[in-house]
């Protein structure tokens, strides 16, 4: 039985220490009403994914939605987080990825295997909307404990995730975008990556010598050129983001902006997880034991957390349940 109390151990399984220095790449266009950023997780896509032993399809999923939260996050000009969570009737129960302002990056999907093998076994390559089934699609920004966070939540419409975050844009942000999501394992690994386009408005100096018809234009060109981007070309390690910007975007004389870092970020611990345990009464505490130890597991990273049931005290309400 250990002798350092639960409260006081904040240690926990090793994690991978993994920073990707360019994950993002913010860019817009001169005065024109474009401006984007182009997501590359590299080598942290297969280390976050991998934490988990979810079907393929499954696992793409997940991807995208890590690529997604990571380009919006990016935007986010104070401290605080933006999370994305995707809850349907289909057989994925649950999508969820957040972001910090600072890159920390964590997400899953779990899913009911039985149904999942059934799906599979009917359409070996599932659309999103067919994991995911009916339901609601929720982007939180949380800008830390003394603030109020803002959400936004719309039903999960389309067949791809970017359909569904693309009408959360439109009706709920009132804000016009493309949406290019990908993931898929490559020789080096899973990789996951994101190109988001968003029309600002000409004013400002930014394209605020171009009439109402001229920046539509320059709008539906600048889409046009985006549709063009392949998953090949936004998964390719090899092919720097600048570089990919500029194939993309040169006959518009693209400017990339200063990249930002991503890395791995779950964010739980020992001690986080024995202070959520001590809010439980004795009672609860006990049903959760099994053989004299509590293990708590962490959905993001997927590790275990063992604590020794003597070691755990319940909160202030169960210590009164038990002096009744």
């Amino acid at each position: 039985m250990p002798q350092t109390p639960a409260f006081l151990d904040s240690g926990r399984p090793d994690v991978p220490d993994l920073v990707v220095p360019r994950g993002v790449t913010p860019f817009h266009l001169p005065r024109q009403p474009v401006r984007g950023r182009l997501v590359r997780l590299g080598p942290l896509a297969d280390a976050l994914l991998t934490r988990h032993d979810t079907p393929p399809a499954v696992t793409a999923l997940a991807g995208q939605a890590l690529a997604l939260v990571a380009g919006l996050a990016a935007a986010l000009k104070y401290r605080g987080s933006f999370a994305l969570q995707v809850k349907g009737n289909g057989p994925v129960r649950m999508l969820l990825a957040d972001c910090t302002d600072t890159g920390a990056l964590r997400g899953y999907a779990s899913g009911d295997a039985a149904r999942l093998a059934d799906l599979f076994a009917a359409d070996p390559a599932p659309s999103a909307r067919a994991l995911l089934g009916d339901g609601y699609l929720a982007l939180t920004v949380d800008q830390g404990p003394d603030t109020e966070r803002y959400q936004g939540i719309v039903t999960i419409e389309g067949t791809t995730l970017a359909d569904a975050a693309l009408h959360y844009f439109a009706t709920s942000e009132q804000l016009r975008c493309f949406l290019r999501l990908a993931c898929a394992p490559t020789p080096a690994g899973w990789r996951a990556g994101a190109l988001i386009l968003e029309k600002v408005a000409g004013e400002g100096g930014i394209a605020e010598d171009m009439d109402a018809a001229a920046q539509e234009e320059s709008w539906r060109t600048a889409t046009t050129l985006a549709a063009t981007l392949t998953e090949a070309e936004l998964l390719d390690d090899q092919l720097p983001a600048e570089r990919l910007l500029y194939r993309l975007f040169h006959t518009e004389g693209v400017t990339a902006d200063r990249p930002r870092a991503l890395a791995y970020g779950c964010r739980c611990s020992r001690q986080r997880l024995s202070g959520i345990l001590e809010g439980f009464n004795e009672a609860d505490l006990d049903h959760m034991a099994v053989d004299g130890d509590i293990i708590m597991t962490c959905e993001f990273c997927n590790l275990d957390f063992r604590f020794a049931r003597a070691d755990v005290q319940g909160g202030a309400a169960g210590q009164a349940g038990r002096g009744g």
